[in-house]
């Protein structure tokens, strides 16, 4: 049996490790011997949540970002998690043929060939995709439609069944389990992956998952011996911790088991090795195998939440109670109905816990995320039977569930691209500044973006000269440094911190 590998890098690995923050100049040196290794697919960084985050933080154009991996990586296919056609994500909702166009935009760009949406989270297959998915595919674009899991009582195997066959009714390109949380294990994939691939038939069907719990790998293995042909991966520093198994670990897993995996060993090393040189630059994390946890299961928290409610709670100086704030996760998730714990809930149920330890009170003061969940805007996922019925009816009886009601009943606005215009910019203003504006909100980010200059360049394991002269610049006690290969020499003075090269 052949095993195909979906590389996570890019996207998921930087998201999970990095949080979000892989830069320009950080992907361009091995863009190009990534498209060169052999992967079946490549995720890349590409939707509204990403672009804001490079204007935002990194001042960077993720326009130009796009163009640059399109270029650099033109035979592999390149997916994306898909959002919708609300540029402003889980905010007030954009203009629905601006999310056209960015669609569009990125299928003419040449960076995005398969778009992959998580369809059992809010009512999405029967809300969203019956008008989405035909207009993605109307661009060109395969669908493949992740299935998230969950442990909890009401994520059965008959959920599961009922969502697979949901899935498979909008004749998606492949299918995948989608373990977000790092919670799968072995005896759970074994009655899991059968079932959905006796139902997909000739859909392929995929495994992604997280090493959050430690035990990924071992469920790949196993997925292997069911049947699964395509595993998610990433190549380290981004992959293990959080992010998914070790490409180079499971490629060797494989083979070992007398599976085929045609992938170019060098080259992934190679990119590895240049990645690692990268991180240390920027004191990134890298990502490392962990031990066994537990209690991962309990909050089901996934670890870049985790990364987050860290950083929310130092602001508010309450860092030390980190610990309570996951109990607390625990009762809420409980409270609403066992929400699964993927983007927005597992954001909605972090802010929440930390609210309800800082004020000492729980819902004392309620996120109106929450009040909305009440209020049944989520779907399936939100309001019904198993939410706790005394607190969805004290939700709904606050005064800003009223406000909220009001404001919820306003349909989303859907004008014209010219229309657009006029409201986010000014006629005749370009595609790419339009749709930026719309995400962001206004142009002061956006100015700040482009003041900030070009992309930031980092020195790589393949550029060691640049390296050794950058290094000698910092210890001027160090008169000069002579390397020699048989007969070839070269002599680097150091001149008052100023290193030169002479052969």
């Amino acid at each position: 049996m052949d095993v195909k590998i979906l590389d996570t890098t890019f996207r998921d690995g930087a998201q999970s490790l990095w949080a979000m923050a892989i830069r320009h100049g950080m992907m361009e040196p091995v863009a190009e011997d990534m498209d060169n290794a052999g992967f079946h697919v490549i995720e890349v960084p590409c939707n509204s949540i990403h672009f804001k985050k490079y204007i935002r933080d990194m001042k960077e154009n993720p326009f130009d970002i796009m163009r640059m991996l399109a270029k650099k990586m033109p035979k592999t296919p390149k997916a994306a998690m898909g959002g919708g056609l609300n540029l402003n994500s889980f905010g007030t909702p954009t203009p629905p043929v601006l999310g056209k166009l960015f669609m569009k935009t990125m299928a003419d760009i040449g960076i995005l060939q398969r778009n992959q949406l998580t369809c059992n989270t809010a009512d999405q297959l029967k809300r969203a995709f019956p008008t989405l998915v035909p207009i993605l595919k109307g661009y060109g674009m395969q669908i493949a439609m992740a299935i998230s899991y969950s442990v909890s009582p009401r994520h059965t195997d008959e959920f599961y069944l009922e969502k697979t066959r949901a899935a498979l009714a909008m004749k998606p390109d492949s299918i995948y389990l989608k373990d977000q949380g790092g919670l799968l294990t072995v005896d759970r994939i074994r009655t899991l992956i059968p079932m959905m691939i006796k139902e997909a038939g000739d859909t392929p069907v995929e495994l992604h998952s997280h090493c959050t719990t430690g035990l990924a790998p071992l469920v790949y293995t196993e997925a292997m011996k069911l049947g699964v042909k395509i595993l998610h991966c990433g190549i380290p520093p981004l992959a293990d911790g959080s992010a998914q198994p070790s490409v180079i670990d499971m490629v060797k897993n494989a083979r070992l088991m007398g599976y085929n995996v045609d992938l170019d060993d060098k080259l992934i090393k190679s990119v590895s090795d240049r990645l690692y040189t990268i991180a240390r630059q920027d004191n990134m994390p890298l990502g490392e195998p962990v031990r066994y946890d537990y209690a991962q299961y309990i909050h089901q928290i996934p670890g870049g939440v985790i990364s987050n409610l860290k950083f929310q709670l130092s602001e508010i100086n309450l860092d030390h109670r980190l610990e309570d704030v996951l109990k607390e996760c625990i009762q809420i998730r409980e409270d609403f109905g066992y929400p699964i714990m993927i983007t927005p809930f597992s954001q909605y149920v972090g802010t929440q816990a930390a609210i309800n330890i800082a004020t000492g009170e729980r819902y004392k003061v309620v996120i109106d995320e929450f009040i909305r969940f009440a209020q049944g805007v989520y779907g399936e996922d939100s309001g019904y039977t198993w939410m706790n019925q005394n607190l969805k009816d004290r939700l709904l009886n606050l005064p800003r569930a009223k406000e909220l009601a009001t404001l919820g009943k306003r349909p989303v606005e859907d004008i014209s691209l010219e229309d657009c215009r006029q409201k986010f910019g000014y006629p005749g203003i370009g595609d790419e500044e339009l749709m930026m504006r719309a995400i962001m909100g206004g142009t002061k980010e956006i100015e700040a973006m482009v003041a900030a200059g070009p992309p930031r360049r980092y020195l790589t394991s393949d550029m060691p000269l640049v390296s050794l002269l950058n290094e000698l610049k910092k210890h001027s006690s160090v008169r000069y440094i002579q390397v020699q290969r048989g007969t070839d020499s070269i002599v680097i003075q150091n001149r008052g911190g100023n290193a030169v090269a002479a052969e």
